[in-house]
Order: structure tokens, then sequence, then C-alpha cells
């Protein structure tokens, strides 16, 4: 069975549609001259092309039978739109260039939109030709960077290194203390989508920003790039596809790699989730005992699915109108999550581009009543300004669980987004494209509370 997943969810702002590469055989026609093999950059930015005139049927002919099977054409008007939600309306192809990875050939597309700027459409070819991958991926843009300035680079060193095992080896950068340590240290873990070890998003890197922020205060910072984002393809062909998979066994893989490091203290090492991570935390932590102490960032109260569908709705009303098209895409979500909530899903399907493996362990996974069993001491933190994870319906339900429980420290701000940068007015995905860094009172509020643990 081939896999796609379409992260929408939690973050909004990453959306992955992985899926696995196959190949198959042609006929070979001898008395037939071949028409003249069209280049495959030219094939992306077709399809390109006939995504934004809504001819999904178009795209959906290149696809090879595999992807054609498990990514029908109904799924490829929703990614789209959902996309064109949360991006803004299509402006224009701005650079194409293709690239070979373990065989295949990829092309990436980088497109502009008027909301959030460039993105690329990642197409992975087959060797007929045929797309066996399609991804919308971050566009890298390192140059609009601005490192903060409670970042003090004499005060720590980053070393390349590499944690899990094969066939998940996964590259990763740990910051360093100076000094002779051993030092206490902390593991990021990602919220959705193919993240890189810096999360990056439009010109913002929050993981880099709370590692070297962390780092510059004495503790050691281990980040990775995320499974999917390293094996997007690998990952599209694992059967029973779960959050274990994406999320929970790279961060234990992290922590044993800590615990084998000398220049750490194996008594001292701390998890920070932030988003989809936030929301796995409770179970990565009753998987280990390695834990002192664990850090939740925008962790969701609700399930997945309802994520999915609030985010979904309150963009469409941002402009304070839904249309036609935007109450249609909102109905499609709401049937897939009324199919969710209920488990009505076949086993070889999909919904909101997750398989049924994926929702089946999510329908009994609570990371509330996960959290409740454990004894480590937590930390949560919660942006006032987050319109994805909300302080309303999310953060006031840990609230209202953990208010007299000791081993719980709830902490808000007023002002922060999702990310955890600061903003003022109503809080839309636009904030992403401009440039800004992780508030310095978070990186300060962490740093107290563990060593408070310590």
């Amino acid at each position: 069975m081939k896999k796609q997943t379409f992260h929408l969810g939690i973050i909004l702002i990453s959306i992955s549609l992985l899926s696995t590469v196959f190949s198959g055989c042609t006929v070979q026609v001898d008395d037939i001259k071949p028409p003249k093999e069209i280049p495959l950059e030219t094939k992306a930015e077709q399809m390109v092309e006939n995504l934004t005139k809504e001819n999904y049927a178009a795209v959906h002919e290149n696809f090879n039978d595999l992807m054609k099977s498990s990514f029908p054409i109904k799924d490829i008007q929703t990614a789209w739109n959902s996309l064109v939600k949360s991006y803004g309306t299509f402006e224009e192809i701005v650079k194409t260039r293709k690239t070979e990875d373990q065989g295949y050939q990829i092309v990436y597309v980088t497109c502009s939109f008027s909301t959030l700027g460039k993105l690329d459409l990642r197409f992975v070819f087959d060797n007929e030709s045929k797309v066996a991958g399609f991804q919308f991926v971050q566009t890298q843009s390192d140059d609009e960077y601005i490192s903060p300035d409670y970042v003090n680079t004499s005060a720590f060193r980053e070393e390349n290194v590499t944690i899990g095992e094969q066939p998940w080896e996964l590259p990763a950068t740990l910051s360093i203390p100076t000094g002779t340590g051993p030092f206490p240290t902390v593991v990021l873990v990602h919220g959705s989508g193919p993240n890189d070890r810096d999360e990056t998003i439009g010109p913002n890197k929050p993981f880099k920003d709370l590692a070297q922020g962390i780092a510059s205060q004495g503790y050691a910072v281990l980040r990775y790039d995320k499974r999917t984002k390293v094996y997007p393809n690998e990952c599209a062909a694992l059967l029973n596809f779960t959050p274990q998979d994406e999320v929970i066994t790279d961060a234990l893989a992290a922590i044993s790699y800590l615990q084998n490091n000398s220049q750490i203290d194996h008594d001292s090492i701390f998890v920070i989730g932030h988003s989809l991570g936030a929301m796995m935390v409770p179970e990565i932590c009753s998987q280990t005992t390695a834990l002192k102490g664990a850090i939740m960032m925008a962790a969701p109260g609700r399930s997945l699915e309802e994520l999915y569908l609030a985010q979904y709705t309150y963009l469409a009303e941002l402009d304070g109108t839904i249309d036609e098209n935007e109450q249609a895409q909102i109905d499609t979500v709401a049937t897939s999550v009324e199919k969710i909530k209920t488990m009505n899903i076949s086993t070889d399907e999909y919904e909101l581009n997750l398989p049924y493996s994926y929702w089946l362990y999510l329908s009994t996974y609570d990371p509330i009543d996960v959290a409740k069993n454990l004894t480590l001491p937590l930390l949560l933190l919660q942006g006032k300004r987050d319109y994805q994870v909300t302080y309303e319906d999310d953060f006031m339900r840990w609230q209202s669980t953990f208010q007299n429980i000791t081993t719980m420290t709830l902490k808000t701000y007023e002002t922060l987004n999702h990310l955890f940068i600061s903003g003022t007015g109503t809080p839309t995905n636009t904030e992403y494209l401009t440039p800004g860094n992780v508030d310095q009172n978070v990186i300060t509020d962490i740093i107290s509370w563990m060593n408070s643990i310590l």
C-alpha cells in the first residue's frame, strides 16, 4: 500500500503530500516512433499551471498507477484549495530546478503566492516519467533569518552529528556550551510536516532560536531534521504509518544518542515539543525513563481532526465572509472529520490525506490523559495570539485538568503566536512571512524552570 500525508491540522504552514516511489514497465512498439520526451521540468510546470486553472484531472493523469489510486482527484483539489487558503493567490512560477536522489529525478517548482510568499512544489518522477511523489515544501530563505540578541555565539559551539540507525539515520546539530561539561541538555521535537532541524517557517527558524538561546545559557541542545523530510519516499512506503513512526521513535533515538555522549549529563536530559511534537511529548515521556522533565509549547488539547477543521474555518472567515467554494471545502473537511471521529474508515482508506492506521492510533490517544499518569515535572507554554492551537479551546483544557497538580507548570504569553513570536492585532497566517524570533521571555522561562528542576 502506498502512503501519503497531508499535515494541515496542527500548523497549516507546512503541507506535506508524501507518496512512495514505484516503477513499472512499458511495452515497446518497434514500428512506431515514440514522441519526443517532454523535459521533466516542463511537465512539472505544466502541472502547476493546471493546478492554478483548477484542472485537477490533468494533474492526476501524470501520476503513476499507485499514486492515482491512493491520491484521487478530489484530494488534489482539497490540497490545492487548502494551500491557496493559507498562502494566498498564486502569482507566478519563480524558478524550476531538477535534482536526483537515490536514482529518482526530482523537480522543484518555486512558486510565489500573494500572502505567504514563496513555496516549492516538489515532484518525484519514476523511471517512466510519471509522478510518484508530490509535496509542498518550504522554500529555504536563510538570507532573511535574523539572529536574536539573546544568542551569544561565543558561549557555545555547534557540531554536525547523526542520530538514529539505518535505515532512518538523521542529520542533526548539537549545540554545546563552552567549557568542560558534562552539560544538561534539551532535545527539540518538531511540529507537523517535513520540518528541518530549525523548524523553518518562511524566514523564521524557531528551533534555531530555541537551540542557540538555550545553549547561550549553559545547556546543550540537540535538534535534527525530521524523518519525513529526510526520507519522504521511504516514509510513504511504510505500512500502518502512525505518529510513532513520524515523531516518537526519532525523539527516543535522539535521547539515546545523548545518553551515549560523554559531553552530556545523562541525569539531566529534557525534551521540548512544539505543536504536534508537544502533543506527543506525554507519550515520549511514557516510553523512556531517561528524562528529567518535559516542556510542551502550544500543546493541542483537542483532536487532530478538530484542529484541522477549526483552522480551515478560521482562515476562511478572516475576510468576514465565506464564499461558496470555501463553504464547499469546509463541508468536505467536516464530512471527513465525522468519518474520523466514528472511525468509519476502511483499512486502506485515507481521510484528510492520512491513512486509517494514523487515525486509529490517535483515536485512542489523549495527551492529557497520558500526561496525568506521568510523575516527572512538566511545563506547558501557550501564546494567546495562537489561532492554530488556541488559548480558549486547547490551553484551557490543560489548565482545568492540571490546575491542582503540582507536577505541571502552566504559563501564557499575551502577544505570542504559534511560533512564540510576538505580534499585534488579529492573528493571521501572513505574520509568518515577517522575520522574527522566539520571544526572549520564553527562553528565560524555560531556563528558569529547568534550573529549578535540577
